[in-house]
């Protein structure tokens, strides 16, 4: 932490204020560059998109087909489905990167996982998992 909040002291308006500006011109940053990333994104064959993506779409289905009332699954839908988790890990490693800066850390620790969670409402559904 950094020294001033080890010791309480909370931050000044004009810090917050440059804090928050800070993220929303990440933010910005990073759906712009997500949004030219699909776009550019040469597809020739519906194998071509399957191997884009970085997670296992193996263990993508099983998780899907984990709950009982789904019984089939199309090929395209794993896929959407990982490109999906990849967009939410990212935004969320964004969020919790700017509160390790906010602290004046180089290094992204749970506890900024948490306050990204925390401080946004669109995670909400993830507070009981961090609790």
């Amino acid at each position: 932490m950094s020294e001033s909040m080890q010791h309480g002291e909370p931050l000044s308006d004009e810090e917050n204020a440059a804090y928050l500006k800070n993220m929303k011109e990440q933010q910005t940053k990073f759906w712009a560059e997500q949004m030219q990333e699909m776009n550019v994104l040469e597809i020739g064959t519906e194998q071509d998109f399957k191997n884009h993506n970085d997670l296992p779409l193996a263990r993508i289905k099983r998780i899907m087909k984990s709950d009982e009332d789904v019984r089939m699954i199309s090929a395209e839908a794993p896929v959407l489905f990982a490109k999906a988790c990849e967009m939410f890990i990212l935004e969320l490693t964004l969020r919790s990167w700017c509160y390790s800066e906010k602290n004046k850390r180089r290094t992204l620790q749970k506890e900024d996982i948490q306050a990204a969670i925390r401080k946004t409402e669109i995670f909400d559904f993830l507070v009981d998992v961090i609790q």
